[in-house]
Parts: structure tokens; C-alpha cells; sequence
């Protein structure tokens, strides 16, 4: 039989269209359906006001897609979902009220989202999500309860493609709250944390009730016989779809790669599945709607090109990127698959569910496909333009292309929604075309519009000024250079006296599009990625914030705080009548809040065992080397091994260690000393040039924790910069623990190694941070894991090369210290400890049992250490 939506065997009319259940042309629910549809139409009106006003409000280009998605693409699916159910099911057509009512509150939820994210207000976005959830949890139980009791028919599988895709709307709103109120957490989780909403959102919500729909109206908008292997082959695909996108979507939530490629794949597979059982359904002769089935399979090809290019780069490049990516793919999945599956599903369900018989179904499809071949080739010669990597103005004009085309069609569907689908004679007196005509040239000035704003941007060269003057200072201007890249803004706090002219020259670095607003004050446009803005701020005589106003950026940490401290406390020079960007000394508070770079892995905290034998023989090589020392500061350091610190030794009493010296640094001389040996320190710890080696051979005649470092002068500088490492050596009879570790704690100072600069702070005593094991934040940032119940040994070496430190475990108390060669507290006493306190070159252990799971930080207890980089993280898992 023909392939219809459900109901008994259609009739044919004289256009080969199968006739629709009379149950589904009453007038009220004809009238339900066009109502729904209004809104339709109002939500891509309001989508290309969005588009059009983007420039002006950095927001809108946010809320243009959701507008189309949220508002248009949802509504469409929610209104059809139920529609073919029921057709689909042989089941009862639900209440008119409750489903009156589920789409009214998820138009009103959607609403409340877009002017809760407009507005910043999380409180406002959360309860719109949750009544989102809700209606879509009602949509659901009613998909289910169709079910129940229901005929069914060879089709009814396809029904479980809208179940699961409801699902995925309610996984989609979660994620995409928690992305808009903050919850998303740091960059790292952003990332996975938004892909797997696109992904859900994209090939769940929308992807998969276009899928299953195929199977049943394309067949239908051919006029063919369905093939006898459609049902099983729709069983197949939802299973492969579905599994695939579940495990695509969760591993991109836990930040786990390869799973999700394995499960984009699946997906993939299925996509082809179904594209080659609708290619198989193709024969000759003229389909009922060819605009329909043209709009329909070019749709189709769009989401496999969109599926695969996205697969292969979420197989060749980290979250981040891949995050990026997807943005470049946008216009894909969002003009060329979503919004033609609209166009063509529309173009031929609206004239079989608003006509009044046949003559008028014929009028209004007709009026629908007016121009259909030239819309079509103008949008996918658009989608392609805006989707390539090509030069100049290519993408802008594609996205005009692909607008025109949507405005025209959007021209069209009005007067039939307007009319009801009645009145649209089909006779020669141009009176159904004039409306027609009149709305599509308007929808295709106005579109035009829209996009030629949307594209114009701004004077790059015109600065805006908080004051509303330029450079209105009182002779003091100073400019900062911000970058936005990795869900950050660097730098993230800035200081000025009060009264200075501030100009922040803004670019993004990002391949995402980022604006950066200042309270009460200016704001860039929207910046693509190498744009750049100067923001003039005036005189500036209090504290302010900055921020990227795009929903959930904020949230994730895209802020900047500007802190006017007294003119008398901040260094002006070299800002005195002139602008300036930092110098490379010019160092203020580190982004501890930041994150590594990509690729980054902190150091190995653990204490690898004691190697066999009695003599241990190392080679250590003194060169320059740089290293990331802090989320996102890279410094060169003077190291021993390529580290700093350099490679911790560990060995028994008793052992000998041979430890070969070799100077790779070219215009510098190293020496080493070791505080574990005893001998004479003339001819070990002498100098070495460039080229030289040094054999340096001592024996561990004492227990404990060592220090060893370049033994040149200036030490300061030497050790300052990174020359220095831990000698461990156990002492006899040392119990076994479940985990034992080595902190090295030092200052560190940024800028260029030996400079004035560099070498005031190390002698003022006034470093850029504190840190353990050389790099800052680093165990906040990877925690050290170990589980409940667990014991562990912390091995702690103060390498200052100016301060101690006061090692002290949150949650935890001490019941084993060993300091400088001797036990201070052995378990089984009445006592504990609650701090392991090392003068500068002193080091020990102190032993704990992790009680319960949780989060154990651990710090140097002298605050301004701690504050300034001195902590970390122990992680206890049940």
C-alpha cells in the first residue's frame, strides 16, 4: 500500500497524495495545528530579527539560534511527534486541552530561557529549564501511553524514535542550563560539558524524529510503495543512532575522547543505513511534491557531511578544538539539515492538513512551491559558501544566500496560515499570488537586511570611551593588551592608580567568537577569531569587572577584575604621559584560577621505589629549559634534568650514589651540591663550563630528606630560577605505606632569568608564587588520588630558596612526623601533628590515614604562600 501516517489504506487523488485519516481533519484539531504553526512562523521571525540585531547586542546571535531551535524547531517537533504517534499507533487522538497546554508551557519555558539568559538572570533560566523539562517529561508519558492498548501497524517502531528523542530534549535543557547558570564548572568541563549538549541537542532532539519520520513521508512524498524492509531497518538504525548518540554524548560529558568518537560512528552508521534504504526507495516518474523531496534528501545528505566532519575532527584533535569545530559546522547542521527538513516537511504536510479537498490542497502546495528550484539551489550553494574554508567575503555571502531563501519560503507560509488554508482559488486572476507575491518580495528585503546589518560590524578604529571622550586623563594613560582565549581573559585582574587613562586593546585568540563588556562602561562588538578592539576607559577611579557576555561564559570564568589602588603604591614609570603595553617584567597577580595549557601534565608527585643494588648511578644535564609554571605562563628555567626540580634520587643508608654532572648550557657555569654526602667541597661542588662533565660521588651516611642545587654563585639566581631538587633516603627499617609522595616547595619568579627585575624581587623576597614540585596550582588542578582507609607518606623538602614551609593536610591529623633525621611522633602515642614545619633546606615525612572519601587539600599553612600557589588537592575515593 501507499505509505501514509497510519489509519486505514488511503485513497489516491488526482495528484497520487495519500489521503489523511478523517479524524485528523476536524476543525479543531485542524485549527490546534494552525495556531501551532503561527507560532512557528512568530519564532523564525523573531530568530531573523536576532540575526539583524546581533551587532548592536552581543547576545543575539545566541539567541537567533535558540530562537530557530528552541522556539521554532522544538515546537514543530512537538506538535508532529504527537501527530504521526497517533497516526502511526491507530491510537486515540489525545486530549486537546493537555496537549494545548504541554506546548503552550514549553513556548512559555523557552521564553523565560531567552530572557532569562538575555537578562543574566540564573534563577529565571533555572525555572524556565526545569518547566521545559517538565513539559517534555508530559510529551513523553503521553508518547508512551499512546502505546498502550494501541492497533499499531508495520510503522509503529518509528514512534520510538520520538521517545528517544524527547529524552534527548530533556538531556539538552539539563546540560544547557547547567552551561547558561555557571554549572558547568572550569574551561576543561565547559567544553565537554557543551559538546555533548550540541550533539544531544542536534542529533537527539532534532536529528532523530526527522530520521525516523523519513522512513514512512518519504515514501509518501514520492507516491511509491513503501519497501517490506522498512520496518526492520527502522528497528536497526534507531538502535544504532540512539546507542551511538548515548555513548557520543556521555563520554563528551566526562571529557572522555575516543568513546565519543566510537560512538559519533555508530551514529554515522545508521545515518548511512538510512540513507541507503530511502536511495533504494527512489524510482522514475514525478513525485506528489518534488519540492519536498528535493528539500528532504539534500537535508539528509547535510546531516551524514555534518556527522562525518565532525567525527573525523573529534578523532584528530582535543575537546577544545573539537568545540571550535563544531561552531564552524553550525551553519551545516542548523541551514542546511534543520532548516531544510522544515522547508520540505512543511511544503508537504501543510497543504494535506490546513486544505479543505483537493482543489485546495493542490492551490496551496502550488503556492508553497513557487520558485521552489531557485530557493533550493540558492540555500545549499549558501550552506556550501558559508560551510568551506574559503577567503574574504564567501561565508558572509553564503549565510545571505541561505537567508534569502528561508525569508521567501517564510513569505510563502504566511498568507496560508493567515487564510487557513482556505480561499486560495487556483484560478488565473493572480488573486492567490498577490499576497503571495507581495509577502515574498518583503520576506526578501527584509532578510537582506537583516543579514547585510548582521554583517556590516563596526569601525574597527573607533574606540569607545566610558567617559565619552578619548584619552581624557590627567596625563596618565597606560594600555594593557587582553587576550580571550580557553574560556579565559588574560590577563584576569589588572591595577592602576587611580585617575589613569586605561585603554584595554582587546583580541581574541579563540576560534570561538568572544565580546568583552565592562560594567557601566564600553563594550567591544562580538570578535571573531584574530579581531581586535580598544576599549578607552577615561579616568579611572574605582574597581570594575569585565566580562564576555555570551550565556554561560561569564559563568565559566570569563572575567576580568580592574583594581584602582592608591597613585602613591603603584608603579607608574614608563606610563608617564604615553601609552605602553606591559613589559615582560611588568608581572602582576597570576590567573591561578586558569588553566594549563593544552597537552599540560603536572609532575609526578610519587616517590618511585628505591632502585636495587647499592650504588646508583645518575647522569644529570644543566641546561635552560622552558616549562609551564603556572596556568598558562611558560618560563624559561635553569634545570638539572630537563626539571625544576630536577629528579628526585632516592636510595638506603649505606648507598652510593655516582651522579655524573654534564653542563649543556652554553654560556653559563653549573656546580652541584648535595647536603645528603660528607666530604671536602673543593673539587666536587667546583664549577663546570659549558661542555663539561663533572663526577660527583657520595655515600648516604644519614637518613632523610635532602636538599642538592647548583652550587654556583649567585646561588640566589640559580636556585631562584629552577636549580634544585630531593635526595631521599630512607631510614632503616621504614615501614611500607600505600602511597608515598615528594613535595619540593620554592618560590618562584617570573620575568627574564638574571634581569634587574627578576633579581630585586628574589633579593626583596617578594616572588611571583609559592609552589610544590615547581608549578603552581598544579595538584588543584590533578589532584593526587588515593582511596579511603589508605595510608600515604609525604616527603617534604624546602628548596626556598629564601622560605620554609608549613605543610599542613585539611581534614587530616598527623600520627607519624619525622624531621631532619629523627622521629618527633610514631604512631601509637597519645599525640598528632597538624603541621610539618621546614626551615629553608630542611626536609622530613609526615604519615596520615585518609578517614573517608573526599577532598583533602593540602597546603603550606602560611597563608600568602597558599593564596599565592602553595596548595593542592588530595582526592579520596570510597
Amino acid at each position: 500500500m501507499t505509505a501514509v501516517v497510519g489509519g486505514p489504506p488511503p485513497t489516491g487523488d488526482a495528484s497520487g497524495a495519500g489521503r489523511y485519516p478523517s479524524r485528523f481533519r476536524a476543525s479543531g484539531v485542524k485549527a490546534r495545528h494552525l495556531r501551532a504553526h503561527v507560532l512557528v512562523v512568530a519564532w523564525l521571525a523573531l530568530a531573523l530579527a536576532a540575526v539583524a540585531a546581533q551587532e548592536s547586542l552581543p547576545v543575539a546571535r545566541w539567541l537567533a539560534v535558540h530562537m530557530f531551535l528552541l522556539g521554532a524547531v522544538t515546537t514543530a517537533v512537538l506538535i508532529w511527534s504527537e501527530h504521526f504517534a497517533v497516526a502511526l499507533l491507530h491510537a486515540r487522538i489525545p486530549d486537546e486541552r493537555w496537549s494545548t497546554a504541554r506546548l503552550a508551557t514549553a513556548n512559555l519555558a523557552v521564553a523565560g530561557l531567552l530572557a532569562g539568559v538575555w537578562a543574566a538572570r540564573p534563577l529565571l533560566t533555572a525555572v524556565a529549564a526545569v518547566s521545559l523539562v517538565a513539559a517534555a517529561t508530559a510529551h513523553l508519558v503521553v508518547l508512551v501511553r499512546l502505546g498502550r492498548g494501541a492497533l499499531g501497524g508495520r510503522l509503529k517502531p518509528i514512534v520510538s524514535y520520538y521517545r528517544t528523542a524527547t529524552a534527548a530534549l530533556i538531556a539538552g535543557t539539563v546540560l544547557g542550563a547547567l552551561l547558561a547558570t555557571g554549572g558547568a564548572g572550569g574551561p576543561d568541563r565547559y567544553a565537554g560539558l557543551r559538546l555533548a549538549h550540541l550533539h544531544v541537542t542536534l542529533l537527539g532532539w532534532i536529528g532523530l524524529p526527522v530520521l525516523g519520520t523519513l522512513f514512512m513521508l518519504w515514501p509518501t512524498v514520492l507516491g511509491v510503495r513503501m519497501r517490506d524492509r522498512t520496518t526492520k531497518v527502522s528497528r536497526q538504525v534507531l538502535w544504532l543512532t540512539g546507542s551511538g548518540l548515548l555513548t557520543a554524548v556521555t563520554a563528551l560529558a566526562l571529557g572522555r575522547r575516543w568513546p565519543a568518537v566510537a560512538g559519533l560512528a555508530l551514529y554515522l552508521a545508521g545515518v548511512a543505513l538510512a540513507a541507503h534504504l530511502l536511495a533504494r526507495t527512489v524510482r522514475r516518474g514525478r513525485p506528489v511534491s518534488a519540492a519536498a523531496a528535493w528539500t528532504l534528501a539534500a537535508a539528509t545528505c547535510w546531516l551524514a557531511v555534518a556527522v562525518t566532519a565532525d567525527l573525523a575532527r573529534l578523532a584528530t584533535a582535543p575537546l577544545a578544538a573539537a568545540q571550535t569545530a563544531i561552531d564552524a559546522l553550525l551553519p551545516v547542521l542548523l541551514v542546511g539539515f534543520v532548516a531544510q527538513v522544515l522547508i520540505g516537511a512543511l511544503t508537504y504536510l501543510l497543504p494535506v492538513v490546513l486544505s479543505t479537498g483537493p482543489r485546495d490542497r493542490a492551490a496551496v502546495r502550488a503556492l508553497l512551491e513557487r520558485g521552489w528550484q531557485a530557493r533550493a539551489a540558492a540555500l545549499n550553494t549558501g550552506v556550501a559558501l558559508a560551510a568551506l574554508p574559503l577567503p574574504g567575503a564567501a561565508p558572509a555571502a553564503g549565510l545571505l544566500l541561505a537567508a534569502v531563501s528561508g525569508g521567501a519560503f517564510l513569505a510563502l507560509v504566511v498568507p496560508v496560515l493567515v487564510r487557513g488554508g482556505k480561499g486560495l482559488p487556483s484560478d488565473a486572476d493572480g488573486g492567490s499570488r498577490r499576497p503571495a507575491l507581495w509577502g515574498t518580495a518583503a520576506g526578501v528585503v527584509l532578510t537582506v537586511l537583516a543579514v547585510l546589518v548582521a554583517n556590516s560590524g563596526g569601525d574597527p578604529a573607533g574606540p569607545t570611551n566610558a567617559a565619552g571622550t578619548a584619552g581624557a586623563g590627567s596625563g596618565t594613560t597606560r594600555t594593557v593588551a587582553v587576550t580571550m582565549a580557553d574560556m579565559r581573559i588574560r590577563p584576569a585582574r589588572v591595577e592602576v592608580a587611580a585617575g589613569t587613562s586605561l585603554r584595554l586593546e582587546v583580541t581574541n585568540d579563540d576560534a570561538q567568537r568572544h565580546d568583552l563588556k565592562v560594567e557601566d562602561g564600553p563594550a567591544t562588538p562580538m570578535l571573531a577569531k584574530g579581531d581586535t578592539r580598544v576599549l578607552d576607559l577615561g579616568p579611572v577611579t574605582r574597581d570594575s569587572r569585565a566580562w564576555c557576555t555570551l550565556p554561560g561564559h561569564r559563568a565559566a570564568g570569563m572575567t576580568m577584575d580592574i583594581v584602582v589602588k592608591d597613585a602613591a603604591a603603584t608603579d607608574t614609570a614608563g606610563h608617564q604621559g604615553h601609552t605602553q603595553a606591559a613589559a615582560p617584567d611588568d608581572h602582576g597577580a597570576l590567573d591561578l584560577s586558569a588553566d594549563y595549557s593544552a597537552g599540560w601534565r603536572p609532575r609526578d608527585a610519587a616517590l618511585a621505589p628505591a632502585p636495587g643494588g647499592t650504588v646508583h648511578r645518575v647522569e644529570l644535564h644543566a641546561a635552560h629549559t622552558t616549562v609551564e609554571v603556572a596556568p598558562g605562563v611558560k618560563q624559561q628555567m635553569w634545570t638539572f634534568g630537563g626539571t625544576a626540580p630536577g629528579p628526585t634520587l632516592h636510595g638506603k643508608v649505606g648507598d652510593v650514589f655516582e651522579v655524573t654532572l654534564v653542563n649543556d648550557d652554553p654560556g653559563m657555569g653549573h656546580g652541584i651540591d648535595f647536603h645528603a654526602g660528607s666530604l671536602a667541597p673543593d673539587r666536587p661542588m667546583r664549577t663546570i663550563q659549558s661542555g663539561e662533565r663533572l663526577v660527583y660521588r657520595f655515600r648516604a651516611e644519614h637518613a632523610g630528606a635532602w636538599l642538592y642545587h647548583c652550587s654556583t654563585a649567585p646561588m640566589l639566581q640559580h636556585m631562584g630560577n629552577g636549580m634544585y631538587g630531593a635526595v631521599v633516603v630512607d631510614p632503616p627499617g621504614l615501614a611500607e605505606v600505600d602511597h608515598a609522595y615528594v613535595l619540593v616547595s620554592s618560590e618562584l619568579y617570573l620575568g627574564t632569568p638574571g634581569s634587574t627585575a627578576q633579581v630585586t624581587r628574589m633579593r626583596q623576597n617578594t616572588p611571583d608564587a609559592w609552589v610544590f614540585n615547581g608549578m603552581a596550582n598544579q595538584y588543584a588542578k590533578r589532584p593526587l588520588k588515593l582511596r579511603a582507609g589508605e595510608r600515604a607518606r609525604f616527603w617534604v623538602v624546602a628548596a626556598g630558596p629564601s622560605d620554609g614551609v608549613a605543610f599542613h593536610i585539611v581534614g587530616t591529623v598527623f600520627d607519624t612526623v619525622y624531621k631532619e633525621g629523627a622521629y618527633l611522633l610514631e604512631p601509637g602515642g597519645a599525640g598528632g601533628a597538624q603541621v610539618l614545619d621546614l626551615a629553608t633546606a630542611q626536609g622530613g615525612f609526615v604519615e596520615t590515614t585518609f578517614p573517608a572519601a573526599g577532598h583533602y587539600p593540602f597546603v603550606d599553612h602560611d597563608m600568602r604562600h597558599a593564596e599565592a600557589g602553595a596548595h593542592g588537592m588530595v582526592e579520596v575515593s570510597g
